[in-house]
């Protein structure tokens, strides 16, 4: 793994007796010595640490220093309504093609003056060439290189930040704010990846392993690595870009509408204006093709990634395929994503799907599988 990236937190990580792999060009941890199921279950009832930083972090800003500027033109690359997102508030989005297909996903922070995006590892150079092609000479891509992204996230998270940086107990789900702390100024979200309540809290590099050692220093906190990262989301119903989200795949098929604000939608103020924008505004008005849907499996047994699916026990043709697969340890049964044709999408419909050459029965539910525990 020489050729990989390191965060300012991989010797915390060592020393912590985490197993390293490589990752979206990164070398990050796993799991720790309790492992995965244990360090998903600590996460649901306490809180987990996660490092975070291979993501990238990037401020749009205006020459005339308005976000509102910066926001304007950014809508035309996202479909989401960003001339109404609020000062001290963020908002997902999507970066859309001109075939309505998905190049990324993103948080959107209006932080007053400027704007600051969060995309996924994986995505963050080809973003960055994207938003410098794509914007007008008056909107500079600044990408963040000297600060780290830590995810602070479960039901004791407020207590544990709090006792380090009293100002985050006052945040509410998806308010941004820069907070002061013994660590310098902290860039903060109530926001998160497992579906429960929690932070994201960007720090200058040099302090980032200072604070991590404070919060896990902090009772009831422990590290958390990218195993239990994709079961605490998936149980969340929330996508992971190049699995469940890609080019081939639309906002309305991957069930993103809520991503996309009633101004942009039809007969919204600034209805379109994006990329794709006559395929996503038909499929809003007319329906897609096909639609990412939660599965719930039979047995003890997950289905991964790649697994077909069939509409009986005995067709010959595929009708879609699972994107993400894992055990919920807090449903105490596996679970999956996948996508299936639009009149076979209903909950409680039962599909199947092909394992090791046998059919086996899975049923098409809501999502989350679990309900989120986010700070209203």
């Amino acid at each position: 793994m020489t050729d990989l990236s390191r965060t300012p937190l991989h010797a915390l990580h060592v020393e912590l007796g985490a197993k390293m792999v490589p990752f979206a060009g990164y070398e990050m941890p796993v799991q720790y010595p309790p492992g995965v199921l244990k360090e998903h279950l600590h996460c649901r009832a306490e809180a987990g640490l996660f490092d975070v930083s291979h993501m990238g972090q990037v401020i749009l800003r205006a020459a005339t220093g308005a976000a509102a500027d910066a926001a304007r033109a950014l809508e035309a690359l996202v479909p989401a309504d960003l001339e109404g997102l609020a000062e001290g508030r963020q908002r997902y989005g999507l970066f859309t093609q001109e075939d309505g297909g998905i190049l990324d996903d993103l948080m959107i922070a209006n932080k007053g003056d400027h704007l600051l995006l969060v995309v996924n590892a994986a995505c963050k150079a080809a973003d960055i060439a994207h938003l410098r092609a794509k914007l007008p000479s008056g909107i500079a891509v600044e990408p963040v290189e000297d600060r780290a992204l830590l995810a602070l996230q479960g039901p004791a998270a407020q207590d544990a930040f709090a006792a380090i940086c009293p100002d985050a107990a006052g945040l509410r789900f998806m308010d941004v704010a820069d907070l002061d702390s013994p660590y310098g100024t902290l860039w903060v979200s109530r926001s998160g990846y497992t579906g429960e309540d929690g932070y994201e809290i960007s720090v200058e590099n040099a302090q980032a392993e200072a604070l991590a050692r404070a919060l896990l220093a902090r009772p009831g906190v422990a590290p958390i690595g990218l195993g239990a990262r994709d079961s605490l989301r998936l149980e969340a119903g929330l996508c992971l870009y190049g699995s469940d989200l890609d080019v081939n795949t639309t906002p309305v098929e991957a069930a993103l509408e809520w991503a996309m604000q009633k101004a942009r939608k039809p007969g919204g103020a600034r209805e379109g204006g994006f990329p794709g924008a006559g395929r996503i505004l038909g499929e809003l008005r007319d329906g897609a093709p096909r639609r990412r849907v939660g599965l719930l499996p039979e047995g003890r047994a997950p289905m991964r990634a790649g697994t077909t699916l069939f509409e009986t026990e005995t067709s010959e043709a595929a009708i879609g395929r699972i994107t993400s697969g894992a055990y919920g340890p807090s449903i105490e049964r596996p679970m999956s994503m996948g996508y299936l044709p639009r009149d076979l999408a209903e909950p409680g419909r039962t599909v199947y799907a092909e394992l090791r050459g046998r059919r086996l029965p899975v049923t098409v539910s809501q999502m989350p599988f679990r309900p989120a525990g986010y700070k209203r």
